[in-house]
């Protein structure tokens, strides 16, 4: 893997996780997407992925988040993760205090916060889908949430493949209400 030189004409290899990073984080800086509806990730060749969103897409991250204030720690919208796959942005996470204080001044993040949550939207594929949810393990997420906002259910994984229910302890029952 490289990284993209400033005097580069072209991007000859996959970036590496240093160069994906400071890329992701001159776009965040960038005016000229400060309007940019959706989100913003990165592949390994740094290229943007844009992914609009719903306004039910935002009441659901909304929902989620206030579930998982209980747990303590920090319910994020929007947590940018540097993984084997690119930059992903995962639709809400959570992290631990332990976790703020060794990475919470990163963006994105070197490592998955301890749980990672990708609401699907008509335009995600399975396939990306099964993809984030392995980048993000292998990025060290200790689970993944799938939401399914047509069909109003969940898929949960962790290392060890997929898991009946979480461990987190997080009410769900109403959440699409």
């Amino acid at each position: 893997m490289c990284d993209m030189a400033a005097n580069s004409e072209i991007i000859e290899s996959p970036l590496t996780r240093e160069g994906l990073a400071r890329r992701y984080r001159a776009l965040c800086e960038d005016p000229c997407l400060a309007n940019v509806p959706g989100k913003i990730e990165l592949d390994l060749w740094g290229r943007m992925l844009m992914s609009p969103a719903s306004n039910y897409h935002g009441v659901l991250q909304g929902r989620l988040v206030r579930r998982l204030v209980p747990l303590g720690g920090e319910a994020l919208v929007e947590a940018s993760v540097v993984t084997s796959t690119g930059v992903l942005v995962a639709d809400v996470a959570w992290a631990s205090a332990d976790f703020m204080r060794a990475h919470g001044a990163e963006t994105p993040f070197n490592r998955a916060p301890e749980l990672c949550i990708e609401v699907a939207s008509p335009s995600n594929s399975i396939k990306e889908l099964r993809e984030k949810v392995q980048a993000y393990l292998a990025s060290g997420a200790a689970e993944v949430w799938i939401v399914y906002p047509k069909s109003k259910r969940f898929e949960f994984s962790a290392s060890g493949g997929a898991l009946e229910r979480s461990s987190f302890a997080v009410d769900l029952s109403t959440l699409f209400d």
